[in-house]
């Protein structure tokens, strides 16, 4: 078991072991389907040069489809948004790049200042009173939102809409797994909506939060007034999470509508698609919920001369002295990718990013009245969207999507792997990089797919 790059003895493994009350370390991993256990050492080829190492490495990158080589429609909570390249220009300097968590923030005022000026964009935006130091990402986000709710409420009960982000609903299973939450699916109706019929009768005096998508994995900009009034009926938290944030320039912010926790993924603010991340979760919520809310807060204050300053005003972590009694284990925020939305957020300004948002909102609705028209295909969801939509077609979705890809086009994100019922489905996004040309030649090479 021991090598060069594992220091622990025999010895030490046994008794680490006998700490935690195993027999072996397998035992470690009973959670992880043996099905997926890897029964064999790793098919890794023998060492390369250098430079054979570099031409190897690009001759795989080249065969990935991406929003570079193809014309891109997906979406699904990672958005192909255009990037001003003084975003990148600024986060390289050396004084932000290197920067890690402020541990000595008397001497971080810079980056302190960085993260407060994200913090106050992001209130600004989802219309809540405090949000922290930013989150690891949307799906994690989400799950914090669900502890707190518990935290805040001492209920255990949390009803979650179907139409939520598969992965943050997953995410919330697991963070939720040995904790005694119970989780509650509520369905989505004929809009594409959380169903207010199902959601009514599962509301009591045991539920803590109702979560749903603004908009929703569907593209569905829920109800969020109507869902909040039913939820603190019942005296319930109301979460709202938004995984395309660029709609909040466009749309009333969850604050003005109830929403208690505002959580989201903030990728769409000047963050590359990266195949996945690293990405950046806000968390915000309600000044009644603010010790309660996990991770770090940045505040600002006066020095003795009356010299503007910021200060760590909250920090409930648990490697600060609260430990286990810590409302997260959030390690560290996601300081660099905040700082890049924080510089595209400035940059862009209010009317910025209003005018992005209003071509997301109509090239999309643009490509859904084109999509719409063609023989055979049906939109499933009657609920208004912001920039994605659900195309229903004849047959299988992905062997539709297979037939674009071909011809240079990513066509959507097949819906089969996340909902039962949904093989001749799949969802579609249009922002603000897809030019009328081609969204026409989607439109047409789609109809030649049917």
């Amino acid at each position: 078991m021991s090598t060069q790059y594992i220091p622990h003895t025999e010895d030490d493994i046994r008794q680490m072991l006998e700490t935690v009350g195993l027999s072996s370390l397998e035992q470690l991993f009973e959670s992880i389907p043996e099905a997926v256990r890897l029964k064999r050492p790793l098919d890794v080829p023998s060492p390369l040069a250098e430079t054979a190492l570099l031409r190897e490495m690009k001759r795989l990158a080249d065969t990935n489809a991406t929003a570079e080589s193809h014309v891109s429609f997906l979406g699904g909570g990672a958005y192909n948004h255009f990037i001003p390249s003084v975003v990148d220009h600024l986060i390289s300097r050396s004084e932000f790049y290197t920067a890690y968590t402020p541990y000595q923030p008397e001497i971080s005022q810079g980056t302190l200042q960085a993260i407060f000026e994200f913090q106050t964009m992001i209130c600004q935006l989802t219309g809540m009173d405090v949000a922290n130091a930013s989150m690891y990402d949307g799906a994690s986000a989400c799950a914090e939102a669900v502890l707190m709710a518990v935290r805040a409420t001492r209920r255990r009960r949390v009803l979650v809409s179907q139409a939520l982000h598969p992965d943050y609903r997953e995410t919330i299973r697991t963070y939720c797994r040995y904790l005694n939450v119970e989780l509650v699916d509520v369905p989505f109706d004929a809009t594409g909506g959380t169903s207010l019929e199902h959601l009514r009768p599962l509301l009591g005096k045991d539920v803590a939060a109702v979560i749903a998508g603004y908009p929703n994995f569907f593209g569905v900009i829920e109800d969020l007034a109507v869902l909040g009034e039913e939820a603190h009926a019942a005296g319930a938290r109301l979460i709202a999470a938004i995984q395309e944030p660029l709609s909040l320039g466009l749309l009333k912010s969850p604050g003005e509508l109830g929403a208690d926790i505002v959580i989201g993924e903030g990728q769409s603010f000047g963050i590359p698609l990266s195949f996945g991340g690293p990405y950046l979760g806000f968390f915000a919520c309600r000044q009644q919920d603010v010790r309660s809310m996990p991770g770090r807060l940045v505040g600002e204050t006066v020095d003795l001369e009356g010299r503007r300053g910021y200060v760590l005003t909250l920090s409930t972590r648990e490697q600060h002295i609260r430990r286990e009694k810590a409302t997260s284990n959030i390690c560290s925020n996601q300081g660099l990718c905040a700082l890049m939305a924080t510089v595209y957020l400035a940059l862009l300004g209010k009317s910025g990013v209003r005018e992005v948002a209003v071509q997301n909102f109509s090239k999309a609705r643009y490509a859904r009245e084109k999509i719409a028209a063609l023989p055979g295909v049906s939109l499933p969801f009657s609920g208004q969207v912001f920039n994605e939509f659900v195309v229903s077609v004849p047959g299988k979705a992905h062997s539709v999507l297979e037939k674009l890809e071909q011809q240079g086009i990513l066509g959507g994100v097949a819906l089969a792997p996340f909902y039962d019922g949904m093989t001749d489905r799949f969802l579609v996004c249009v922002t603000e990089q897809n030019t009328r040309d081609e969204i026409d030649a989607f439109v047409n090479a789609l109809a030649g797919g049917l």
